[in-house]
């Protein structure tokens, strides 16, 4: 709960920082020049106005004060855009906070390319740094840019990025007041009504935007924390109060408290006294009372992402014998722990050895960032031993990310001497260079050790885990071809991730120490881990060849046949790159499938921006394996959704609920490239427009005399339980591009989902439904009347209860996905976790959650708005075409 009587805040003149500024994205649509101004300037219809997708645009950031610059302007970095102009870039202004007078301003710049050496405005805005008060904007900010002219800086600007010009921005500025007061605490919150509010409050913004002639920055400015509370930055001049007013008469005496801001020693000395090594003895038989169980029980089921208030920490902490023998506890009372007294983590450390066992999908909280002890982590990898590799693999794109948690030094610790010399290529050549350097062994009597040591001391006994999470996972790599082959590729795209290197140099170096260690470890290993080691190395030749072709082809000038022409020739020979015949290796996407080379003559290219080519592998046996390679596109988000999909796939399998998901497979090979499962389909919309109907579709495909509506019971059983897939957006806060396009129809009647390039919320559609449902789906089932339908509403109550079940795995997975620079996730991070658990509604019984469930299918049934942007879609897909 916030208290509003508090203010908590910094004096600019006493933050020796620089001043940075988020440049997120921008919103709205570019008018194109008349054709009299294309007349007179023919080279405009080179410039990124008239090319088909967004053209590469940069912003510039100068700070000015009384109509001068400070200092000289920074711009963003080059990036490539497809649908929308997104830079999400902190930019580092050169000054510092206690430069800045009150009246400074920052002048924003969108510039387009025109020609060689030149660049032409989009348009300009300017925004106070300070507000009316003095006091430094905090959060987010839609500035509105006047076209075809760059920020000005003077005073008073010409570009306000702030006006109250129209009626529709008064309301959005009101709102934004609104939402202000909110956020620090001046209304009263009541979250059923916050959500209903913010989500409404989105929407006039968006429809504010759509309506205006102009378009819209998004930037954010930063917040400040001291001693994780937040702080609002004050401005203040250095030595601003010297001269004070002596009073002549005052009833009120002030005096200095020298103590304030100081630790409080009431609330310490009680810590120490209820984590006191005497209250052991007696708490060891402490039984608690039925009232104090149940609030127990209430704390012990609350989701990951809940804080424990000091009440409740010492509760646990009291009974932490008790609840030695619930091994869901052991997270709460990890986490009520002060680890920075040295005799409570003694204390927490003897008691870890005692504790039941936790379940393996649990241990995977204990490798977030919010556990530091390396004996905590180390324990839990070594209930993570206790995985099967089926499992583990599951987990694996997240345990990759969790290294970003563990001790760098540790890591480094493991590698041989000189080994890092060796391989200080990582970075600047090709990873397959890099690999081949490896030449040092790693030690794998330690990685083969075993696995725990119990030590008996004087009190108790202490569990010694020997493992790290990198020991670990490099040495069940070595056991496990499949393991080694997705630990391989995670890695690697992390050492090549630009934006880690540059933002983080000493993760980066973390992951190029991780990938030396995997290769000693293969190095030293037996003849089959060699051959595995060689195999890598292939395929990343592979891959790189891959790479060269595709650049290649998007060279070529030319429409689509003419690079699909190139595309083949370039396959066929077999002297420049080599991809028809090759030694048999493992396919990086399956590595169960060994391939052999491509066939040239079937290679294609779709038709989209980044026209990704369609390759058939002939495999070891005989077998065609068609796959997608994409090129300039980061598949990493992709990756991680179907990751959970297939997760959730068998969590309710394991239920007995098979819903006849077909998630097909993805892998990023980078953070620009990567594979993906070709499956063989039909749109629903060309069902819709060549049958009629889904039911015509499946008689004429799969006609039965006996089956419902004279269709196989089979084929519509499977499509009945395919048709759940929409309940799958719903944890995820999953929303599609458009619904008809993207859901694929194909014999035995299942769907899929292939787009996920907005999750967590973001839908480029206004008011999109609750869940992706259609109203063609339903009549495929019979209509909203008919047996089938009825089953298929029984079914996602069923799949939305086993769910929320296990909701803290999912909810331990996107925890450690944070970090991962995942589009999505990288927009606001720190409410990743919170959007997911938002919609698993945990706070809802059973029967509640049924009731709910219902509500969301009758509305996304009756969502006409949304049947309206689908109709729009088609016309516009068909003139694209």
């Amino acid at each position: 709960k916030m208290d509003t009587d508090k203010f908590n805040y910094v004096y600019s003149c006493d933050l020796d920082i620089n001043v940075q500024l988020k440049i997120g994205s921008l919103e709205g649509k570019r008018e194109p020049k008349s054709y009299k101004a294309l007349l007179e300037d023919p080279m405009l219809r080179f410039s990124g106005l008239y090319q088909e997708n967004c053209s590469d645009l940069y912003v510039t950031c100068q700070v000015f004060a009384e109509g001068k610059p400070l200092a000289l302007p920074v711009c963003t970095s080059y990036k490539a855009f497809s649908t929308r102009w997104n830079w999400n870039e902190w930019l580092r202004l050169p000054v510092k906070y206690p430069d800045l007078p009150q009246s400074a301003q920052v002048a924003l710049t969108v510039w387009d390319i025109y020609g060689p050496g030149r660049a032409v405005p989009v348009g300009g805005t300017t925004v106070t740094l300070f507000g009316k008060y003095g006091m430094f904007r905090q959060g987010m900010h839609d500035l509105k840019v006047w076209p075809g002219v760059e920020g000005d800086g003077g005073e008073p600007t010409t570009t306000p990025g702030r006006t109250s010009s129209s009626l529709a921005e008064d309301q959005m500025g009101r709102l934004a007041k609104l939402t202000k007061a909110h956020r620090q605490g001046h209304m009263v919150k009541v979250d059923w009504l916050d959500r209903l509010t913010f989500r409404e409050i989105e929407m006039i913004n968006e429809s504010e935007k759509r309506s205006s002639n102009f378009m819209y920055l998004m930037v954010e400015f930063p917040r400040v924390k001291t001693n994780d509370k937040e702080c609002s930055i004050v401005y203040y001049e250095k030595d601003g109060d010297e001269a004070i007013p002596v009073l002549t008469s005052s009833d009120i005496v002030k005096v200095p408290d020298p103590q304030i801001g100081m630790e409080n020693l009431v609330e310490s000395k009680h810590h120490k006294l209820a984590r006191s090594l005497r209250s052991g003895p007696s708490d060891h038989d402490l039984k608690p009372n039925a009232a104090t169980r149940d609030q127990l029980n209430i704390i012990v089921s609350y989701p990951p992402t809940k804080q424990l208030s000091s009440e409740e920490q010492d509760l646990v902490w009291k009974f932490r014998y008790y609840l030695t023998t619930q091994e869901k506890a052991l997270t709460k009372f990890l986490k009520c722990v002060n680890w920075d007294l040295p005799q409570e983590a003694k204390q927490a450390l003897e008691l870890l050895g005692k504790w039941k066992p936790m379940d393996v999908e649990d241990s995977l909280e204990l490798l977030s960032s919010h556990f530091t002890n390396p004996t905590v982590r180390r324990y839990a990898v070594a209930r993570l031993q206790q995985a099967e590799d089926e499992d583990l693999l599951m987990y694996l794109l997240q345990l990759v990310q969790a290294l970003k948690y563990e001790n760098f030094g540790d890591i480094q610790g493991g590698l041989e001497p000189g080994s890092k010399r060796d391989s200080q290529g990582l970075a600047d050549d090709s990873p397959l260079d890099s690999f081949e350097i490896f030449s040092t062994p790693e030690y794998l009597s330690f990685v083969s050790s075993s696995r725990k040591e119990v030590r008996i001391n004087q009190c108790c006994a202490f569990y010694i885990f020997q493992q790290d999470l990198c020991t670990f996972l490099i040495s069940r790599a070595c056991k496990n071809s499949t393991l080694a082959n997705y630990l391989y590729w995670y890695v690697i795209v992390e050492c090549e991730d630009q934006d880690t290197q540059q933002r983080d140099p000493k993760t980066h170096e973390m992951y190029l120490n991780v990938m030396r260690r995997f290769s000693q470890a293969l190095l030293k290993g037996d003849k089959s881990v060699r051959v595995m080691r060689s195999l890598l190395a292939a395929q990343q030749t592979f891959v790189d060849r891959l790479v060269y072709l595709m650049k290649a082809v998007q060279r070529e000038s030319g429409n689509r046949k003419k690079k699909t022409e190139r595309l083949q020739a370039l396959l066929a020979d077999n002297e420049r790159v080599n991809l028809s015949h090759i030694e048999p290796i493992p396919l990086p996407l399956e590595p169960q499938i060994q391939i052999k080379g491509i066939v040239p003559d079937t290679a294609t290219l779709f038709k989209s921006a980044l026209m990704p080519a369609k390759l058939i592998f002939k495999t070891e046996d005989g077998a065609m394996y068609p796959v997608i390679f994409k090129h300039g596109d980061d598949l990493r988000q992709d990756q991680l959704i179907l990751q959970i999909i297939s997760l959730m796939d068998k969590l309710l399998r394991k239920e007995n609920l098979d819903l006849k998901l077909t998630p097909y497979k993805v892998l990023a090979t980078s953070s620009k490239h990567g594979f993906m499962q070709f499956v063989q389909s039909v749109p629903v919309a060309e069902v819709l427009a060549t049958e009629g109907n889904i039911q015509s579709f499946f008689r004429k495909h799969a006609p039965s005399e006996k089956g419902p509506y004279g269709i196989s019971s089979e084929v519509m059983d499977t499509y009945v339980k395919s048709c759940v897939i929409p309940l799958m957006s719903l944890p995820l806060c999953l929303c599609s591009g458009f619904l008809l396009k993207f859901f694929s129809c194909f014999f035995p009647g299942k769907l899929f989902h292939i787009d996920f390039g907005y999750i967590l919320g973001r839908d480029p559609k206004p008011l999109p439904p609750p869940m992706k449902l259609s109203k063609e789906m339903v009549e495929g089932m019979g209509g909203m009347q008919s047996e089938q339908y009825q089953e298929f509403r029984k079914q996602c109550y069923t799949a939305f209860l086993h769910l929320r079940r296990y909701s803290n795995l999912i909810l331990n997975l996107f925890s450690l996905m944070v970090d991962a620079n995942i589009p999505d996730i990288a927009l606001e991070p720190d409410k990743t976790v919170k959007k997911v658990q938002d919609k698993f509604r945990l706070d809802l019984s059973d029967e509640e959650a049924v009731h709910y469930m219902q509500t969301l299918i009758d509305e996304s049934v009756g969502a006409l708005f949304a049947a309206v942007v689908e109709q729009i879609h088609k016309f516009a897909q068909y003139w694209r075409r």
